[in-house]
């Protein structure tokens, strides 16, 4: 009888091993909801399951394929959406998004920033070829009219946006903006406007029009950053937040950002 119980005994034990062989125990994802931009190179939306718009090569832009690494095989699933800039940013001060991809904190400052930095924004003016006109400083904008996206943090100018709001035409930072500015810039509604280094010569290059504009000069280096709800679970924004500081630092640690900026053709912002 004892010899009949040790073989069942043993019987199950190699059953359960088998099942969990081949069905793993599965332990729920804890989603991270995430409102993005249409900000190529840096973040590229899909018209569908496939195409990315933008983007011939099919490449999600490099933030998305840095916030991949970083929380790859991690306990949290990302869940990414698409949003106007101003609209996500609402979203992500209101709670009902997790994570805002990716601002200056100047542009969010209620929101929760990690140490590690997701990138760098270099915002440039630009004008037409024709043009002789150079930034400065403060005092060469005398007089100009400037295209300039909605809850746009520019660093050094932002006090001198405040207090000559005349000069700026303000748009909704929407995937139209920069085809509106040229339009602007064509029709001499503008003289200039601003927008991010990046995206500006990734777009300019797309369109074919790269000879046309030129770079007439920038404001300062900017950190960009994943940045985190101030309103949801503490504990859960607090696990994110941890587990992206440590996978940053190992990422550059191995030269996997260096290899991901390269993917786009372009350096990583740490030499």
């Amino acid at each position: 009888m004892k010899a009949v119980i040790k073989r069942k005994r043993l019987l199950y034990k190699n059953c359960l091993c088998l099942i969990l062989l081949f069905f793993p125990v599965i332990i729920s994802a804890v989603p991270l909801t995430i409102a993005a931009i249409d900000w190529c190179p840096q973040l590229c939306p899909k018209k569908n399951k496939t195409i990315y718009i933008n983007n011939s090569d099919k490449k999600p832009g490099f933030i998305i394929d840095i916030v991949k690494a970083v929380f790859k095989n991690s306990p949290f699933e990302l869940e990414i959406e698409y949003y106007p800039w101003s609209r996500a940013i609402k979203l992500v001060k209101e709670g009902k998004i997790d994570v805002l991809l990716s601002p200056a904190k100047a542009e969010a400052p209620s929101l929760r920033y990690p140490k590690e930095e997701i990138g760098i924004q270099r915002m440039c003016f630009f004008t037409s070829k024709k043009s002789s006109w150079n930034y400065i400083d403060a005092h060469s904008l005398n007089k100009m009219q400037i295209g300039i996206g909605n809850d746009t943090s520019i660093e050094e100018l932002n006090d001198y946006v405040k207090e000559n709001p005349e000069q700026f035409q303000f748009q909704p930072y929407l995937g139209r903006y920069l085809k509106q500015s040229i339009r602007k810039l064509d029709n001499k509604r503008i003289d200039t406007f601003i927008f991010t280094y990046n995206t500006t010569m990734y777009e300019l290059t797309r369109m074919g029009v790269v000879d046309k504009y030129r770079n007439a000069g920038c404001v300062n280096t900017t950190n960009i950053y994943m940045a985190f709800t101030a309103k949801n679970d503490n504990k859960t924004i607090n696990k994110a937040i941890t587990l992206f500081d440590k996978k940053m630092a190992e990422l550059h640690k191995k030269g996997k950002i260096k290899k991901i900026m390269g993917n786009y053709k372009l350096s990583s912002w740490r030499k």
